[in-house]
């Protein structure tokens, strides 16, 4: 894979960000958009409940905001766009339970969480700018398109050596997205995304701890900083994101340029490879394993006290990604196949109320994680997917169940409709603290989305009912 240094990269996504309109946007990709800003929003509103959301929130009102601009979701507070979008960025990924754009190509991993970024730039500007459902939803599309795309092109030295994608390279999507809300020309645009690169970060080290949540919060942020900086007249190197030295340069060392260029919407990346929402609120590689437990365990009625053991084996690059395996922290278990099997096992379940640090220290919990062994399998099977997950269970009875998952719930193979998110949203809204009533009108309104003639209307569905 090389990049041609010559910008083009930069070009075709002011192209998108100028000529992408309604019309382009195909029934069934406005149904997913629709399904996918629900789950988002849900997650910002039981997000809010999160430490390191309301640390940001105590942030923003000590630089003396709070009272006026975009909305901050699940609460009265307000602030100028990049901050409102900060805290309901960082809300939204708060519970590792927002959506993921998968990697195109089987022999990688690492895919990005986009939405949790874009959406809350978008209707953060949306809401100062006054327009359309519509096109907040198609500024939506381009700010996935732009970042999910750029992490299939991007080398894959870039995720494997420790960059977080979904901090690096979601600043471009949020930086598209802004840039098409405020209208900027095309120079405008190359320079908000010449700005952007020199503001695109964030390290896999971080996984398992709060700076791991900011990641999105800081693209959010970023990319309407950007954007913002362009429209005053800021200028910025024309290939600062894909020339010699710029940013996909310095970060992977080489990039495909064709995974970009003459591929934006050419199709949306809700048509393929599509966009994946989560059954669980934790690291994505784990749920076809949790799926695949507990399909196994559910279909020849095992309890608990059955399971001798349970071996999992998957890839070498998930097993590597999944670095917790004897997590101490909650956070650290969003990121343990260990606890995520055991608590599937002991509790039939793995959702926002598991992932705690009091469940980990759970005697049940710890016991069965003993029970879980967790390996690289060493050849990978011609038919494998890049999360392909094998599971056997061993029973007290020298019994071994075995199973296989090559998707998980919520991927593109086995997608969740309207109904099932808007279940899902129903939850976390409760968390949130929104009553049925309050949560019902937000479905509502983002079922009509398209066809509200102010996002206003879906920000005051946001508020805190409290």
């Amino acid at each position: 894979m090389a990049g041609n240094g010559k910008g083009d990269v930069t070009a075709a996504i002011a192209d998108l960000v100028r000529t992408a309109t309604a019309e382009n946007v195909s029934v069934g990709v406005l149904g997913r958009a629709k399904t996918h800003i629900l789950d988002t929003l849900g997650l910002a509103l039981a997000g809010n409940r999160s430490e390191a959301a309301g640390i940001v929130r105590d942030d923003i009102v000590g630089l003396g905001f709070g009272g006026d601009g975009s909305s901050i979701f699940g609460t009265t507070l307000r602030a100028p766009p990049r901050y409102a979008a900060f805290a309901n960025a960082v809300s939204a990924h708060a519970d590792n339970y927002d959506d993921t754009v998968p990697q195109a190509r089987l022999e990688r991993t690492g895919g990005i969480h986009a939405s949790g970024a874009v959406l809350p730039a978008v209707l953060a500007i949306a809401e100062r700018t006054g327009v359309s459902g519509m096109d907040a939803i198609v500024s939506y599309l381009i700010g996935i398109e732009v970042a999910g795309r750029l992490n299939h092109a991007i080398g894959p030295r870039h995720y494997a050596d420790g960059f977080h994608t979904t901090g690096t390279l979601n600043v471009f999507g949020a930086v598209a997205a802004s840039a098409r809300l405020l209208n900027l020309d095309a120079p405008g645009t190359v320079n908000a995304i010449g700005i952007a690169a020199s503001r695109a970060a964030g390290v896999r080290r971080n996984f398992g701890t709060m700076s791991e949540i900011l990641h999105p919060g800081f693209a959010a942020q970023d990319g309407i900083a950007s954007a913002e900086l362009a429209a005053r007249g800021l200028t910025a190197a024309s290939d600062a994101l894909d020339g010699p030295t710029g940013f996909l340069a310095a970060g992977a060392g080489e990039f495909d340029a064709g995974d970009i260029v003459g591929r934006l919407s050419r199709p949306w990346l809700f048509d393929d490879p599509g966009v994946w929402i989560k059954p669980h609120p934790n690291g994505a590689l784990t749920h076809p394993g949790a799926g695949c437990l507990l399909e196994l365990l559910q279909d020849n009625s095992v309890v608990p006290a059955e399971i001798h053991e349970i071996r999992v084996r998957t890839n070498d690059r998930v097993w590597q990604t999944l670095q917790h395996h004897r997590p101490q922290t909650a956070m650290q278990a969003k990121f343990s196949m260990e606890f995520t099997l055991a608590v599937t096992a002991v509790g039939g379940r793995a959702g926002l109320a598991d992932f705690t640090d009091e469940n980990l220290q759970r005697a049940g919990i710890q016991d069965m994680m003993n029970r879980v062994t967790y390996t690289p399998y060493d050849v990978v099977g011609g038919d494998y997917t890049n999360v392909t997950t094998l599971i056997d269970v061993v029973l007290a009875d020298g019994q071994t169940l075995s199973g296989r998952a090559d998707f998980a719930k919520g991927s593109t193979n086995a997608p969740m409709d309207f109904d099932a998110v808007a279940e899902k949203f129903r939850q976390c809204a409760e968390v949130g603290g929104f009553g049925s009533e309050d949560a019902q009108l937000v479905i509502e309104t983002v079922q009509q989305l398209d066809r509200v003639e102010s996002v206003e209307t879906l920000q005051n569905t946001l508020v805190s009912k409290q």
